[in-house]
């Protein structure tokens, strides 16, 4: 095993390194940052048997294209439905691939989804921030932003040729732009029509879109009275609402305290299809209780597991499938 490297032609807004991000930090007023979109992140990592917390790069509807300059490395891209394009061959996301000294791959957005992410088989060098690579966006702190120009370097690189192909979808989401909440911990400063507001009406993602927070188009929530909350910790989910009464859902790089009233929070097993929706796609937001969601990412964190389990098996030497498939039957129903 050598080292590959690569060599950034393009990289939009956004197109950060991460990796599963730096918890335990908050009281020091600095935030976990990680992957947007944590499910999708683990997915691509796992595909290629990864640890699902390795470092990754996380790539913005901007899109990145490299070039692979010396040595070769095999990489796993999942996210939403982006474009790819390895060595002029276009194909969707959520694959495995090689690419070789000479190959380009573009990655750029396509039908749906905010953020894709590429892992890669090796140690991709990144600068460490409080142990960890995970890029702060707002202060460029950990393995930052990705620029044209820039090499990259891809330590014990391995080419994964029996991980090759699409992976699998993960089943156990689904594409509802209602999202679930638990109401608080500041609801009661809202008087009920703005409660209902919230429960009954369409929001609508707007451009003011990114790793900090989502602001949102939809009905004015109008708390009662003159704002005077003390600044108090915030969470990833969190939905706060402004004097002006507009509701932003705070992401993985959300300050660490604010004043703003939060109506709600987005419990966590629904946040990774939130972060993918885009400008302008409507939104929707489903009261549940406190033990309603605890059951429900209880459920979704064995299904998680078992799915990640499933995807980091390889699939074996292009022999060995070859061996698996009862090739004469197939060649005869084709026939």
């Amino acid at each position: 095993m050598g080292a590959a490297r690569l060599s950034v032609q393009f990289a939009g807004p956004l197109v950060t390194i991460q990796d599963g991000g730096r918890v335990g930090n908050l009281r020091y007023g600095v935030t976990a940052s990680g992957p947007m979109d944590r499910t999708s992140f683990a997915a691509a990592n796992a595909a290629l048997g990864n640890p699902t917390d390795q470092t990754c790069i996380e790539i913005s509807l901007g899109g990145l294209v490299v070039e692979c300059k010396e040595g070769a490395v095999s990489l796993a891209i999942a996210g939403g439905d982006f474009i790819i394009d390895h060595g002029g061959a276009k194909t969707s996301g959520w694959t495995v691939l090689t690419l070789q000294p000479g190959e380009k791959l573009a990655i750029r957005g396509g039908a749906s989804g905010s953020w894709a992410y590429l892992a890669l088989a090796g140690g991709l060098v990144a600068t460490e921030w409080l142990g960890h690579t995970a890029t702060l966006s707002t202060s460029g702190f950990g393995g930052g932003a990705l620029q044209a120009g820039q090499e990259l370097v891809v330590e014990n690189a391995e080419q994964r040729l029996e991980r090759e192909g699409a992976i699998a979808l993960p089943q156990f989401d689904d594409d509802r732009s209602t999202f679930r909440v638990v109401m608080g911990p500041q609801d009661g400063w809202f008087p009920s029509a703005a409660i209902t507001a919230f429960l009954e009406e369409t929001f609508q993602v707007t451009d003011s879109y990114d790793r900090m927070g989502m602001r949102l188009a939809g009905p004015v929530l109008s708390p009662d009275g003159a704002l005077s909350i003390p600044s108090e910790p915030i969470i990833r989910g969190s939905v706060q609402v402004s004097g002006e009464g507009v509701a932003t859902v705070l992401l993985a790089d959300h300050q660490t305290t604010g004043g703003y009233p939060k109506i709600a929070t987005v419990i966590s097993a629904d946040l990774d299809r939130l972060t993918q929706r885009r400008s302008r796609e409507d939104i929707r937001f489903e009261a549940i209780t406190p033990s309603e969601a605890v059951t429900l990412v209880r459920a979704r964190h064995t299904a998680l597991r078992d799915y990640l389990s499933t995807i980091a098996e390889p699939r074996g030497s292009l022999a060995q499938r070859l061996m698996s498939q009862n090739l004469i039957t197939v060649a005869a129903e084709e026939n």
